[in-house]
């Protein structure tokens, strides 16, 4: 197949990953093509070289003198990025793709999608947000659309607006998040990108309240937050290692002795408890959007969301809990070669009902 894939714009997909959806961009545009897909890769500049990029630079809007108006309170960041797909969408059927694969998180594409020629899969990677509830429910009024989900839980979010929807759950390299025979065990780890939804701050004041030192890994975006409420808590006990590339990370998962999770919204999947099993790595985390579908009470200690006693309490039970078992969990259900299949055979019915479309208009 010829498979054109949409990335989210925001960070180029590139070690280290500002976050799972990059992460996730990366592994899947690398594995179709090493199946011999022709791949191609619409993502920002900067995205790793090694994979078959077409490059997108954002271009600012040109600042003036004129007054803005009062309604006219839209980000820069906010008009570039919808300029930037547009004009990649108003191009993309002269380039012959059998599908496209769109995991940008924008509301431009879903609302082209119906003016262009070339089928289109979305994977919905988020809880519902304003932007693209628009654009889903618009699409499907419509008629067309294919969209795919990450978990049961988020495809359920999202019935209103898109009541047909397949679910894949999101896979891990298991050569690269893998475990270790001699664990240190001596620490608690955090990781993820610093921002109050993902809750890095409950993290710490749970690991401090179990008496367990942490460790956090991850992107600073949103600095505020993390000048307020993370330097502040940052002590001998409680470490920030900085942004680490996906093998530094691996190391010190594997060596921990719980992962702690400890999102503030409603998790569309969990890549960082599927990342800790494969690492066998027990897990203690809030009971929040999909992770209920991941856990096991063999490997993985659920507490109530923000109540950071009832985390601690949940700290203290995963560190018991069988190493042995959280890899077994992993390798049974996060197989990212698996992953790829399905998508690979979803974009192949997605590209042949097309063709089947087309040869229809021609006889009718």
């Amino acid at each position: 197949m010829k498979i054109a894939i949409l990335a989210h714009l925001k960070h180029p997909i590139a070690q280290p990953f500002a976050g799972g959806l990059e992460a996730f961009t990366y592994e899947i545009t690398h594995r179709l093509a090493a199946r011999d897909n022709d791949v191609r890769l619409f993502a920002l500049a900067g995205t790793d070289g090694r994979l078959p990029v077409e490059p997108i630079t954002i271009r600012f809007p040109t600042r003036t003198n004129s007054p803005r108006q009062m309604h006219d309170q839209l980000s820069a960041e906010y008009i570039a990025e919808h300029h930037a797909y547009m004009n990649c969408m108003q191009a993309i059927d002269n380039l012959q793709f059998d599908v496209i694969f769109n995991n940008s998180l924008h509301y431009v594409p879903i609302t082209m999608g119906g003016m262009i020629r070339t089928p289109m899969l979305t994977v919905i990677h988020t809880p519902p947000f304003f932007e693209l509830i628009n654009a889903t429910t618009a699409q499907h009024e419509r008629g067309g659309g294919h969209y795919c989900s990450v978990s049961r839980f988020n495809a359920h979010a999202w019935r209103e607006q898109v009541p047909e929807c397949s679910i894949i759950p999101n896979g891990i390299a298991l050569d690269v998040w893998t475990p270790t025979d001699t664990p240190d065990r001596s620490y608690a780890i955090w990781s993820g990108r610093f921002v109050p939804e993902k809750g890095a701050h409950h993290a710490i004041d749970a690991a401090i309240r179990a008496g367990v030192p942490l460790r956090l890994a991850g992107l600073v975006t949103d600095e505020g937050y993390f000048n307020d409420q993370i330097k502040p808590r940052l002590n001998a006990q409680v470490q920030y290692l900085g942004h680490l590339s996906r093998d530094e990370l691996a190391r010190h998962v594997r060596h921990a002795a719980v992962s702690v999770v400890t999102p503030c919204w409603d998790e569309p999947f969990g890549l960082v408890v599927a990342e800790s099993l494969a690492c066998g790595t027990p897990v203690a985390a809030f009971a929040r959007g999909a992770i209920k579908e991941l856990a096991s009470p063999e490997t993985v200690a659920l507490a109530e969301p923000d109540n950071v006693d009832a985390l601690a309490d949940a700290i203290r039970i995963a560190m018991s809990m069988s190493r042995w078992e959280c890899r077994v969990r992993a390798e049974m259900l996060w197989d990212i070669e698996n992953m790829v299949t399905q998508y690979e055979a979803l974009l192949e019915r997605i590209s042949c009902s097309r063709a089947e479309t087309f040869a229809g208009n021609l006889n009718a």
